[in-house]
């Protein structure tokens, strides 16, 4: 059985709406596209990690400088409602992110593209940015990845953790809880040996509950 990482499967990745005049004419950041030719690199923070959907020529450990890993996205359809709002990951403004770059191959370059707008640019609170990503070896990548807009109205910007743990405990969306959506991504970055205290605080309170629940 292949690898779900190779498989192509379709994911529903994190919640977007369109969030200035091109992404409500389309989802599409008409400044920010990547090169039309050659290999793609695309950078993961969150689900993207350990559920691409598309097919990849390899895989590698990476950061990328400027921007952080924040749960700053309020989800209305994969991991809540616009009446029970979940949250999930999104890149804000500041510091750094360690995640995972994906290579493409040149062949494979538009499909992915294609499918990572329709997963990203859902609802597109995302932004479509090409940002430098430095490689795990210390090579630097020109990579595609999606940034917080910070003007959608989904943009929950820095919450403290109790009002998070609070939120993720109550929301649930077309793609399951968003407690297993937090403990996932928690356990993922663990494995690649990634510190999230945030994650970590989170993953477990919730599994606590969970633990006294049964």
């Amino acid at each position: 059985m292949p690898s779900p990482s190779r498989q192509g499967a379709r994911f529903s990745g994190p919640d977007a709406e369109p969030s200035d005049e091109a992404g409500r004419r389309g989802g599409r950041e008409a400044g920010a596209a990547p090169a039309p030719h050659g290999e793609l690199w695309v950078f993961g923070y969150g689900s993207l990690m350990w559920r691409p959907g598309f097919a990849f020529a390899s895989r590698r450990k990476a950061t990328v400088r400027g921007w952080r890993r924040s749960l700053c996205i309020y989800s209305h359809v994969y991991r809540g409602t616009p009446e029970k709002p979940g949250l999930v990951l999104g890149l804000d403004r500041g510091g750094a992110c360690a995640g995972v770059a994906f290579e493409v191959a040149a062949t494979l370059r538009e499909a992915t593209i294609r499918y990572l707008r329709e997963r990203e640019q859902v609802t597109a609170v995302y932004l479509e940015r090409v940002v430098p990503v430095t490689l795990e070896s210390g090579e630097r990548v020109q990579a595609l990845t999606y940034v917080a807009d910070r003007l959608h109205g989904q943009y929950a910007g820095r919450l403290d953790r109790e009002t998070m743990l609070a939120v993720v405990r109550a929301g649930r969306g077309q793609s399951g809880d968003n407690a297993a959506y937090v403990t996932e991504t928690r356990d993922h970055l663990a494995a690649i040996g990634v510190h999230d205290s945030e994650l970590e605080w989170l993953a477990e309170r919730l599994r606590r509950e969970t633990a006294v629940e049964a």
